[in-house]
């Protein structure tokens, strides 16, 4: 990752239907030499992809939330195969410290919230559950600045 990567990046995260030869126009770089870092750094992994950013509350989904699970013992794939089809589902970390698993989930309100929790923890390899409701998201999430110290290193 260098800083030319860390340009590329930032170009294409602020403007995401940006074609490659304007890229290049952009950054001052051949065409070619754009593609070949994309290609690279899609191969990497450190570009996962090109889609839109969906904002949940404008779907009708105001409400986030974050459960920690507490799951029991080699029960786990059936745990994330029971969490994978629930849509409200947005996110699955393995964490460590208090429980096992933690949730970002996603509801119409806070009433809808409850039908979501029960959904979720309503399976026999999920043993306790703790539920915060975020009120704000000050800092929501970024990679631009990770990226930005990622190129100068």
């Amino acid at each position: 990752m260098d800083a030319l990567d860390g340009r590329l990046i930032r170009l294409l995260a602020e403007e995401p239907r940006i074609g490659v030869l304007e890229c290049s126009r952009r950054l001052q770089v051949a065409r070619g030499t754009v593609q070949a870092r994309l290609d690279r750094l899609q191969a990497r992994g450190v570009i996962g992809g090109f889609g839109p950013e969906v904002d949940p509350a404008a779907l009708g989904y105001p409400v986030t939330a974050f459960a920690t699970l507490e799951i029991s013992q080699g029960q786990g794939t059936d745990v994330r195969a029971h969490l994978a089809a629930v849509p409200e589902v947005l996110e699955l970390h393995t964490i460590t410290g208090h429980g096992d698993m933690m949730v970002r989930i996603v509801a119409r309100s806070n009433a809808d919230l409850q039908r979501v929790i029960d959904r979720v923890v309503g399976f026999d390899g999920i043993v306790r559950s703790s539920t915060a409701i975020a009120l704000e998201n000050p800092v929501p999430y970024r990679i631009l600045p990770l990226v930005d110290q990622a190129a100068a290193e």
